[in-house]
């Protein structure tokens, strides 16, 4: 018998009566093989080894379709990258960005919820996937979408222009809330909820009522994941440009 038993008092067992939850499950990792070409250095990496917490309400113990197809699309379109500023948004365990960073951007932003165990993983993955010269160039930071992007905006050069802030914008898996190259937006997506696809699709139309030109540029299959087969597997791309004036 213990002393609680003894004195008549309460052991913490009886105070705190919430049924028992298994622990949180480790980390895995996922593999980003790099896909290269004649124009690219033997030295630069050949995969990316991308740490996924092991549980998160926000879905951050997934690396998503989406987040694969937008890395190959980048590998493949390197000028899109190469000396721009990257943005990317809920990038969760960051390949695009880090695929950005690894192919010459010039300065890579990944941002997701302000939750320190994704903020903590994002930070380990750009660490350890991006070289020590590169990983000057590459901040991690929160981010709540709508609230004030003084922050992001803070971490840019002084002499970067009003209008062109940021060149590439990424969106993996995210619904949304002159002569020189246009700021370039790219959102890369499936259908999670199937019922609700022409709600996915309206958010091109809200864009191209604000100027944006939407152009469709992906359209690839996956192995199955869980759900509906012609719809969970398919990745969508559409790369969004500025406009000269509203539609």
């Amino acid at each position: 018998m213990d002393s609680s038993d003894e004195d008549g008092s309460e052991s913490l067992q009886d105070i705190f009566t919430d049924p028992w939850r298994p622990p949180t499950p480790e980390a895995t990792f996922a593999r980003y093989l790099s896909h290269k070409n004649e124009n690219v250095s033997k030295d630069s990496p050949s995969e990316v080894a991308i740490r996924l917490v092991g549980s998160h309400p926000l879905w951050g113990h997934y690396l998503w379709n989406a987040s694969v197809a937008v890395a190959e699309y980048l590998e493949s379109n390197r000028d899109s990258v190469r000396g721009r500023f990257v943005l990317e948004l809920g990038a969760g365990g960051g390949l695009p960005g880090i695929v950005s960073a690894q192919i010459g951007a010039e300065m890579v932003v990944l941002t997701d919820y302000p939750d320190r165990e994704l903020i903590d993983n994002l930070t380990y993955n750009v660490d350890h996937n991006v070289s020590p010269t590169g990983r000057t160039k590459v901040d991690v930071m929160g981010y709540v979408w709508g609230h004030k992007v003084d922050d992001l905006l803070a971490v840019l050069p002084s002499t970067r222009k009003s209008w062109r802030l940021f060149d590439l914008i990424i969106l993996s898996d995210l619904e949304p809330p002159s002569n020189q190259p246009a700021p370039c937006v790219l959102v890369f997506y499936s259908h999670h909820r199937p019922h609700l696809a022409h709600r996915d699709l309206d958010f091109f139309n809200k864009a191209r009522s604000q100027g944006w030109v939407c152009e469709k540029i992906v359209n690839r299959k996956f192995p199955t994941i869980p759900g509906d087969e012609e719809v969970r597997s398919t990745v969508h791309g559409w790369r969004l440009v500025r406009g000269l004036s509203k539609a």
